[in-house]
């Protein structure tokens, strides 16, 4: 947008660009708010992301409020698309693309998609970063010592409560030194931490010809000068390998933290899902993640009320739930998904039932976190100090928090820096959250 010509402007914009999600029902209302909420400030509001790109003409449609609403393909020449805008030219919505994207995509294709390393940016713009996505340069509009780095587009799972392949595609692994290059411009921004990102990480490199990739690349990411943390987000239990497990724990540099992508403990919950897993099996997980990092930090999330749930099968995820020791455990209702499988099952679970479900979890959830979060009390932990809080307090995070989703930590303490990794020792937690003091000594 820049090299066309346009400015970040807050204050007073001639146009209001909203990146939708269109995962799942909350999300999308959030996006239909905030496209609502940009319209009332009187500039032109282009609605972008995942949920224009999945629905195009048909929310365009119900959404006159949109000046327009532009798909991924767009973004190579968005300026060109605002210009558009601003001098009230038409554009015509692209149709949704479910049917084609679904299809498997050649390797011809996938070379073609724009994630391929694009060679020679040259001498980039002051603040502009090498390409990230889809043939797109990066541009950090937020400072902080913490910032995401895209691993990966799209997904070939086909869980059946799951839309995201029919409108992100195939998964499309971005070049090693692609990424190494976005890492270590972001260092040189003051980046200390990247969270590594995509639909499914362990899927990082299997279109690349190699499942090791991410096992090779995670070593070379945490040895990029000036970045002090490397996490990795989105892991999928089936994929989940010994050696990955092992380079995850044992690099230094790497956090010990375990983000898996559960979604259920029983056994044919997950298998009408179409996923993999049992109790027993996650728990071996679990154990052989703790017997080489003790310390490690384990997320997930788990949907409930899935069609055909059983009294049975929620009372084995609760029991599951009481024996993981997660430090932090996201609940959600299921709703049914257009496009999807599950959609389409019989079983379905009232309204009231699935709510009730929810809550209940929700409440075990809660109490099972603070728990884990009180075992931490008198541990040393290292803390990536992220914001002055002022009367010597400073907030932060341990390597076994992930930035946004997780708790943090208030550490006490003087002169501290934001970036700065510094040791403490947990005195109290609060929920998910931990109060700790600066080690004294070395």
């Amino acid at each position: 947008m820049e090299a066309a010509g346009w400015r970040l402007d807050d204050a007073d914009p001639d146009v209001v660009v909203v990146n939708t999600c269109g995962f799942i029902d909350s999300a999308k209302k959030d996006s239909i708010d905030t496209l609502l909420a940009a319209a009332d400030s009187g500039a032109k509001v282009v609605a972008a992301g995942c949920m224009a790109e999945r629905y195009g003409k048909e929310l365009a449609e119900a959404l006159p409020e949109a000046a327009a609403v532009i798909s991924f393909d767009d973004y190579t020449d968005i300026g060109a698309r605002l210009d558009d805008v601003l001098a009230d030219r038409p554009l015509v919505p692209h149709s949704p693309r479910d049917r084609r994207t679904l299809l498997p995509i050649s390797p011809v294709e996938r070379s073609a998609g724009g994630h391929a390393h694009v060679p020679g940016h040259g001498e980039l713009p002051e603040g502009v970063g090498p390409a990230s996505g889809p043939r797109a340069l990066r541009k950090r509009l937020s400072g902080g010592p913490v910032a995401s780095l895209k691993l990966a587009s799209g997904c070939d799972r086909r869980c059946t409560f799951c839309a995201i392949p029919a409108f992100r595609g195939a998964y499309v692994s971005r070049r090693p030194e692609e990424i190494l290059a976005e890492a270590a411009w972001l260092a040189g921004q003051g980046v200390k931490e990247l969270v590594l990102v995509s639909e499914n990480s362990t899927s990082y490199g299997k279109d690349l010809g190699d499942l090791r990739a991410l096992e090779k690349l995670l070593p070379a990411l945490a040895a990029t000068e000036g970045v002090e943390r490397v996490r990795v987000s989105y892991l999928q239990p089936a994929e989940l390998r010994p050696g990955l497990l092992e380079v995850i724990a044992g690099t230094e540099g790497v956090a010990p933290y375990y983000d898996l992508s559960f979604q259920h403990a029983s056994g044919p919950v997950l298998r009408r899902m179409r996923r993999f897993g049992d109790p027993a099996r996650f728990l071996d997980l679990l154990s052989a993640i703790r017997e080489q990092a003790p310390e490690a930090g384990v997320r997930s999330n788990f949907i409930v009320g899935f069609p055909g749930e059983t009294e049975a099968e929620f009372a084995e995820l609760t029991g599951f739930l009481e024996r993981a020791r997660l430090d932090v455990i996201g609940v959600f209702g299921y709703s049914d998904e257009e496009g999807t499988e599950a959609a389409r099952l019989g079983g379905k679970l009232d309204q009231d039932v699935i709510d009730e479900r929810v809550a209940i979890l929700s409440e075990l959830a809660e109490e099972l976190t603070a728990q884990r979060a009180e075992d931490r009390i008198g541990t040393e932990i290292e803390v990536l100090i992220e914001e002055d809080l002022g009367d010597g307090g400073y907030e932060g995070r341990a390597a076994h928090q992930g930035p946004e989703v997780d708790g943090s930590v208030t550490v006490q303490g003087i002169g501290l820096l934001p970036g700065q990794i510094v040791r403490a020792t947990v005195v109290d937690a609060e929920g998910v959250d931990l109060i700790a003091r600066i080690k004294a000594g070395p």
